[in-house]
């Protein structure tokens, strides 16, 4: 498994996993009442920061108990990653949709804040098996 094949494992997995702790915690506070009504602010803050710092650390654990051969990127690579860009882009402009809606609404800002946070994750959850499925079967 290539350097960048192993590291957007990791980020997959890091991101899956801190926003469902984060939707856990928030539903866990909810107690039952409103969900606006919920201190969302710290939880989600915690969950960004928890995932930016698994994703590091785990790359490089992983890089320490199995270095890989190689981590310069050749054009390969760089066309993967571009192309699961483009695709994470789109579906991240897409999602930014519902919290502009809920804005011109006036929504309340907790749900505001999560159609943001939610548009963010998807796009990782779609861009990351983009550029698995192109490191094992190419573009």
């Amino acid at each position: 498994m290539s350097y960048e094949e192993r590291g957007a494992w990791i980020y997959l997995v890091a991101t899956a996993g801190t926003y469902a702790a984060y939707v856990v915690v928030v539903l866990g506070r909810a107690a039952g009442g409103p969900l606006s009504a919920v201190p969302h602010v710290a939880p989600m803050l915690w969950a960004i920061g928890i995932g930016i710092a698994l994703s590091i650390a785990g790359r490089i654990v992983v890089e320490t108990v199995k270095p890989s051969e190689s981590h310069k990127s050749d054009v390969r690579d760089r066309e993967i990653n571009r192309s699961a860009q483009h695709v994470g882009g789109l579906v991240l402009g897409v999602s930014m949709m519902v919290p502009l809606g809920l804005t011109m609404a006036e929504a309340a800002h907790f749900w505001i804040a999560n159609a943001i946070y939610a548009g963010l994750v998807l796009s990782a959850l779609v861009a990351t098996p983009v550029r698995l499925v192109a490191c094992r079967r190419g573009l």
